[in-house]
């Protein structure tokens, strides 16, 4: 095993920063421009709950 450094810990965390800076930025979704009649994009988040309210509606209380 080889030790790190500090200031290989302090690039490391730079990197990994600058990634998940990235990738939050590539997440977002392009709203349309073209027609605003059209409904909006279902997110990741939308599908989760229309998931949960589907199978809540299966049970019975």
């Amino acid at each position: 095993m080889s030790k790190r450094s500090k200031s290989d810990e302090q690039k490391l965390a730079a990197l990994i920063k600058k990634n998940a800076a990235k990738a939050a930025r590539a997440k977002r979704k392009v709203q349309r421009q073209y027609d605003t009649t059209l409904p909006p994009e279902t997110t990741d988040e939308d599908l989760e709950r229309r998931d949960f309210f589907s199978e809540m509606k299966k049970r019975e209380f």
